[in-house]
């Protein structure tokens, strides 16, 4: 395993800049998660810490080594990919053993290591078969194992799943966290599935335009957002336009907005809003309850406009001065199904996150 240290990488390309001085630190052993919308510059930078690109400013250390220019076959890393990448014409066996052959390993470690590569991915006994003969999810396994084999110090993955259906996809990322976990791999992660980083990272980095936005632990980021951009893309979220009114104390704000008053509390510990400052709340979804009487305090009216019952949950759009906004209820006891009627929601004062308005800064 590997530690990686980060400190003001920019790649450019052309006249567009992917990475704009990005620091970042990784923990040895840690499964990091590379997060954002189209374009925010987390393939390119997970393809910099790889070798394959090499960024016009900054440095990449692995523990102390300074690897920014080192070509990537030296910087003793495994890539897997979004599309797997295996070869047809060899079968299971072989493609373990490539990147070992390719290295002049001996022919008995060669056939030690494969085996156990393929039994650390559930794959043991299955090493002659073709390649078309394994499901999506046994492609992704051998996938897995030949970038184990080469006994990386660091291990990247670039949506390594999105090709598998929904239960495959489950299944996969227990097995990549548990056996990064049981063999101390450090690993990078970059996917655009919120709850695949959510359910299994150790913490995560949001992009936006080539800068962090956030990083921190999945329920950190997930409770405790810094803007608007890192709100709506990890879960959903409603944003509330308001204005500050007054501080509280705990930080804690009064805001005001055009549904009425509500207490909130800040996502990002290190920014103080004055007075008047332009905000928007943050509220989840399944932070709202539906209810028939006007709360006291946190509520706001609207009508429903649309119902959709989901078993589990009973998703409700309330119509509101500020816009639409969305209700989950978690094992509902009844389903309201009035539409054009008046209905109240709130949510407690911890549920409410405060971020920065549209234009301002923090």
């Amino acid at each position: 395993m590997v530690s990686i240290t980060i400190r003001g990488l920019v790649k450019r390309f052309e006249n567009v800049t992917a990475l704009n001085e990005v620091d970042l630190d990784i923990k040895a052993g840690e499964l990091f998660f590379l997060l954002g919308p189209s374009g925010c510059g987390k393939t390119t930078l997970l393809r910099s810490i790889a070798g394959f690109h090499i960024p016009e400013e900054g440095t990449i250390r692995f523990d102390d080594q300074l690897v920014t220019d080192v070509p990537p076959h030296k910087r003793e890393t495994a890539m897997m990919f979004q599309s797997y990448a295996l070869w047809p014409h060899l079968n299971v066996y072989k493609n373990v053993a490539f990147g070992l052959e390719e290295r002049k390993v001996p022919k008995a470690e060669i056939k030690q290591r494969v085996d156990e590569a393929l039994e650390m991915v559930k794959m043991g006994g299955l090493g002659t078969r073709k390649i078309n003969q394994l499901s999506g999810g046994q492609q992704q396994r051998v996938a897995l194992a030949r970038s184990l084999v080469v006994r990386p110090r660091c291990l990247m993955l670039d949506e390594p799943l999105s090709n598998l259906d929904a239960k495959l996809r489950i299944e996969m990322r227990t097995e990549i966290r548990r056996i990064c976990k049981e063999f101390g791999l450090t690993a990078i992660y970059v996917t655009h599935d919120q709850k695949e980083a959510l359910s299994i990272a150790d913490r995560m980095a949001i992009l936006d335009a080539g800068n962090i936005a956030q990083i921190g632990a999945p329920e950190e980021i997930y409770r405790n957002p810094h803007s608007a951009l890192v709100a709506g893309f990890i879960g959903e979220t409603n944003l509330i336009d308001g204005e500050v009114d007054s501080e509280k104390s705990g930080g804690h704000y009064q805001v005001k907005t055009r549904i009425g008053s509500f207490d909130g509390r800040v996502g990002n510990p290190d920014w103080e809003p004055q007075s008047n400052t332009p905000v928007q709340l943050s509220i989840r979804p399944e932070c709202l309850s539906l209810l028939a009487e006007k709360p006291i305090a946190n509520g706001f009216e609207g009508i429903i406009d649309e119902t959709v019952y989901l078993g589990e949950t009973a998703q409700y759009t309330l119509k509101t001065a500020s816009g639409d906004i969305r209700i989950s209820e978690l094992n509902p006891r009844r389903v309201v199904r009035d539409t054009e009627k008046k209905y109240y929601a709130s949510a407690d004062a911890e549920d409410i996150v405060i971020v920065p308005g549209k234009g301002s800064k923090e």
